[in-house]
């Protein structure tokens, strides 16, 4: 899914094998809850904006100019946010994802991912990612 279960075993090497498979867990919950905060935007923004904006995209689909686009964007400025939000969130959960995938985690990264597993340790069983990240045998 990540670098970070792709890195190197000396990379690893500096954490302790049980604390760096805490670390891949959180990272992987990190991501799929940014997919989700994507997902529940396009489910409950997404349709309304565009029903809001049904009378622009259809005068676009019979004329499009770029002079029709920013004022139908522009004299519809709820939707318009709603969208960009929409399109900003999934374009940066694109980035940042494609970004660990191909470069890693960078050092700040990975430790901050310690410091989260090792807070989440020291909360204990009353932490709410207690039972995804910390798996005691």
């Amino acid at each position: 899914m990540t670098n970070l279960q792709d890195s190197s075993s000396a990379e690893s090497s500096n954490y302790d094998p049980v604390v760096w498979q805490e670390m891949q867990r959180l990272h992987r919950l990190k991501v799929i809850g940014r997919w989700l905060v994507v997902g529940l935007l396009w489910l409950c923004l997404g349709p309304i904006s565009l029903w809001y904006l049904r009378a622009e995209i259809a005068l676009w689909l019979d004329y499009f100019t770029w002079t029709a686009l920013r004022y139908g964007l522009a004299y519809n400025l709820l939707p318009t946010i709603c969208l960009a939000l929409c399109i900003g969130l999934t374009v940066s959960t694109l980035l940042w994802q494609s970004s660990n995938m191909v470069f890693g985690l960078s050092h700040d990264q990975k430790k901050h991912l310690e410091q989260k597993v090792a807070h989440i340790r020291q909360q204990g069983r009353s932490h709410p990612l207690w039972k995804w990240v910390i798996k005691r045998s």
